[in-house]
């Protein structure tokens, strides 16, 4: 699914760089390649450059260097209309004048379709979405998950190559949110069709991308599944971003192999692997997930390395229990643990010992 070689790329983004005041770099050197029916999400804080990423291959920004590819061929200087590109935006961008089936006709329309292409191709969007009882009602008169799908099923109505989603979800509220994840998903995996989608929500990144480019000050940071962004990251930025984690800050005393020794500020002695340092000396934040760390000792790894604890808060959660501890002089050390049967709630003031398997404790940069 994914393309390996630039010539075999469906999307391809050579040394593309961008400015707007032609001082500073608002994306930087961007070489990113995207194959056929792959769904990307390009995630990454407000100012990160991704959205502007998405509007340069939309059209609608130019690139102030370098060259962006389509198929095979470049599309710089091909306005937005002719790049056969499906949109979705944050706000639907319905024409509220018209009907569902209106709005859905209008872009075929623009195209000459025959009057009973556009009715089949119409009633076939519509009920790609389960909105096919809808055709003639007005966008007000539709929740703003309908119209969600609605603006969908429009990027959809005219079969184009590829359809770039910016923030497509952010007005809708948590369930429906996860509910259109899905749904867009499924239609993804349905269709074969390439998506290149932008949000700030690493959940949807997680859960709906083949790949995702991890962004921060115009480059990207990482570029790989969304297990390996969330299990191996590659540097603090993509840790701290990618779901919660726990640093304790640390200097390295050793390396040898895939292991390496940090003694932690509080003068502890840990083992980590080390991903992101290269010798003694150097200032690492060591990275672990909340949900690796274990308390209870027959459950831990025999790998495993083990710290003294203090309980300052738990917080009951539903499905999981959140134990704030403090940690190798942090207080903000968090353990997650499954609620089961077995699992025992912890009392503010208690001491425990808490451990995590070593391949799970990553020594990445300090910044």
């Amino acid at each position: 699914m994914i393309a390996q070689g630039g010539d075999r790329a469906f999307v391809a983004f050579e040394h593309v760089q961008k400015s707007y005041d032609g001082l500073s770099l608002v994306v930087k050197d961007l070489n990113l390649e995207i194959g056929k029916g792959e769904f990307l999400t390009m995630l990454g804080p407000s100012g990160s450059g991704k959205t502007t990423c998405l509007m340069m291959l939309a059209g609608f920004e130019t690139a102030t260097h370098g060259e962006i590819r389509l198929a095979g061929r470049p599309i710089n200087n091909i306005p937005p209309h002719k790049r056969d590109i499906g949109m979705v935006f944050q706000n639907y961008a319905l024409f509220p004048h018209m009907t569902i089936g209106e709005n859905l006709a209008f872009p075929l329309q623009v195209r000459k379709l025959s009057k009973a292409e556009i009715q089949t191709k119409v009633s076939r969007a519509l009920d790609m979405v389960q909105m096919g009882s809808f055709a003639g009602r007005r966008p007000a008169q539709l929740s703003g998950g309908q119209q969600q799908r609605v603006a969908l099923a429009r990027a959809l109505v005219f079969e184009p190559q590829l359809v770039l989603m910016d923030e497509p979800l952010g007005a809708l509220d948590k369930q429906l949110r996860e509910h259109m994840q899905f749904e867009i998903k499924h239609i993804h995996e349905n269709l074969g069709i390439t998506v290149v989608y932008v949000t700030h929500d690493q959940s949807e990144a997680l859960t709906m991308s083949d790949r995702v480019a991890v962004f921060n000050d115009g480059v990207i940071q990482q570029l790989a599944p969304p297990e390996d962004l969330y299990e191996r990251p590659n540097n603090s930025f993509v840790a701290q971003f990618i779901g919660e984690n726990n640093t304790l800050r640390g200097k390295v005393e050793t390396i040898s192999g895939d292991r390496c020794v940090v003694r932690l500020s509080d003068g502890s002695i840990i083992d980590a692997l080390p991903v992101n340092v290269t010798q003694p000396g150097d200032e690492t934040l060591v990275s672990i997930r909340p949900e690796r760390v274990e308390y209870r000792q027959e459950r831990m790894p025999a790998d495993t390395h083990k710290l003294e604890a203090e309980v300052l808060e738990f917080i009951y959660m539903g499905d999981t229990f959140r134990t704030r501890l403090r940690v190798a002089g942090s207080d903000n050390f968090i353990m997650k643990c499954r609620n089961a049967v077995d699992q025992r709630r912890l009392s503010p003031g208690e001491r425990v010992v808490i451990g995590w398997d070593v391949a799970d404790c990553r020594a990445l940069d300090a910044a």
